[in-house]
């Protein structure tokens, strides 16, 4: 359920702020909002505390974001109205995917042994845009030891591994399904 809500909240926020022609600016401020919201637990709790009169919440929205986009500020003030505040991480991730898809961009997670340098990114970038279809791909880099070598990259549902550890997995089932 709460999903659903989200969800409608980021496509107006989306629509809203296309028309604006503000979307790519929102990306950055509502970035930040959500790491606010996400490191400070005290945040939510004061603006959800139902003793904490609206005027005082809307006036610590005013002064922590001051020098945002009056569209966030309107956004989080009625989220804390309408007692969804709650809501504001996925809304904001929501927007992403929705602004992600709008322009062309993924989003892709490379897991490999070691911190990949910009280089390489660059490199899995000019490859990988091609196959998915997308003007440009975003690479989270994730470490993972366990890969012994290569990489393995996820970009929503579909995984293309070419680790180590996952040829040898491949070997393994095509040894034991041969002897049967």
């Amino acid at each position: 359920m709460s999903e659903v809500v989200a969800k409608r909240y980021a496509d107006a926020l989306f629509q809203l702020a296309s028309e604006k022609n503000i979307a790519e600016q929102l990306i950055s401020e509502l970035g930040t909002v959500k790491e606010v919201f996400k490191q400070d637990e005290n945040l939510l709790e004061f603006l959800n505390h139902p003793r904490v009169a609206f005027d005082k919440k809307k006036e610590l929205i005013d002064e922590a974001f001051k020098s945002f986009d009056k569209t966030v500020l309107n956004l989080l003030k009625l989220l804390i109205e309408r007692h969804r505040i709650n809501q504001i991480v996925a809304i904001v991730d929501l927007y992403q995917e929705l602004y992600n898809e709008a322009n062309g961009i993924a989003t892709a997670t490379v897991y490999s042994v070691r911190p990949l340098t910009d280089e390489e990114k660059a490199s899995l970038e000019t490859s990988f845009k091609k196959s998915v279809k997308k003007e440009s791909i975003t690479f989270i880099n994730e470490v993972d030891p366990s890969l012994i070598g290569g990489v393995k990259i996820r970009v929503g549902n579909t995984i293309y591994d070419g680790s180590i550890s996952g040829k040898l997995n491949r070997l393994k089932s095509r040894l034991t399904s041969a002897n049967l």
